[in-house]
């Protein structure tokens, strides 16, 4: 084992691996941390929403609508994991410590990878979720504890120059594995539906509203697998890329704006996952009328008593025994 810098500053690792660290706000980082907290509010608001939803109908207390539950968790630790990079990022990343990037990584990383493996449909729901959470902490908690570069300075990437590059790549493939495997899952199930579909068909006069379920059903396959490569393939690559120290490969270039076109995907599981779901909608309208209903309940009633104590009026009799209505306004 070499020698460890355990007592460097993280301008230190910063050099080594060759990223810039602002000293000053740029341009570049603030429209990056105004991005990155408007959609990080977005993603907390959206998904508290969800949770809520799942929470207050008792329709939604089924297994298919806990592992909904458990993404909109996932992805609300994700939108508060980007609001603490945001601001711990640009020039203030050169006041951290090293314990204290390694907690803002490792937020991230548990964050991300929770957010990914909560796709996955299985039966048992309970493991399901114990074992996502088990996994992505596992991941984010090893580059503090093992898989970094403070004694190998020349195994450092250079988009995380505290982490070993290893765990890039690792980390990198094995979400790229996932992806695979939840494009081969949907397309099974894409399948069996069809030909159901068929079979019944053949037999008997389809209902149209199975029709219309089934190709609902393909629609949203078909937005979940887009929305995903979309947002989460560039980011994989660039991290895959770094991890195998491609010398040729610009990734600080574009390492911030795919880290924030992946958290944008929490997002978009919002709207794919629960605003496609009539009964979903209609707890959102439910739930958003009812603090609409009552805040103006209680501006309401709080300006009814004001009137009437303000309308009110009572009898004084003065010295000279005549009565006078004193009205007060």
């Amino acid at each position: 084992m070499g020698q460890c810098y355990y007592n460097e500053t993280i301008g230190f690792f910063y050099n080594n691996s060759g990223k810039e660290l602002s000293s000053h706000w740029r341009p570049k980082d603030v429209v990056v941390v105004a991005l990155g907290l408007t959609v990080s509010v977005l993603v907390l608001l959206t998904n508290l929403l969800i949770i809520a939803a799942i929470a207050s109908n008792r329709r939604f207390h089924q297994p298919i609508y806990y592992l909904l539950g458990n993404l909109a968790a996932a992805d609300l630790f994700a939108g508060v994991a980007y609001l603490f990079l945001m601001f711990h990022t640009g020039p203030r990343t050169a006041r951290l410590s090293l314990q204290g990037w390694f907690v803002r990584q490792g937020l991230l990383d548990t964050s991300l990878t929770a957010s990914l493996h909560s796709r996955l449909p299985r039966g048992r729901v309970v493991m399901l979720i114990v074992g996502v959470w088990v996994a992505a902490l596992g991941l984010g908690l090893l580059p503090a504890h093992s898989w970094h570069c403070l004694c190998a300075l020349d195994r450092c990437s250079r988009m995380a120059p505290l982490l070993s590059r290893s765990y890039l790549a690792v980390w990198a493939l094995s979400s790229l594995l996932v992806f695979l495997l939840m494009v081969a899952v949907y397309t099974r199930i894409f399948f069996y539906v069809r030909r159901r579909v068929q079979r019944m068909a053949e037999h008997v006069s389809c209902h149209p509203r199975y029709r219309e379920t089934t190709l609902s059903l393909v629609k949203t396959v078909v937005i979940i697998l887009g929305a995903f490569v979309v947002c989460w393939t560039p980011g994989q690559v660039v991290l895959l890329l770094d991890g195998l120290d491609c010398k040729s490969c610009n990734v600080l270039a574009v390492e911030k704006y795919f880290l924030l076109l992946a958290e944008a995907n929490s997002l978009v599981n919002a709207v794919v996952y629960s605003c496609r779901d009539a009964e979903m909608r209609r707890t959102f309208r439910r739930l958003l009328c009812c603090q609409c209903l009552r805040r103006s309940t209680q501006e309401s009633a709080h300006y009814t008593s004001s009137t009437r104590a303000g309308a009110s009026t009572r009898i004084m009799l003065p010295e000279n025994g005549h009565p006078l209505m004193d009205s007060t306004l």
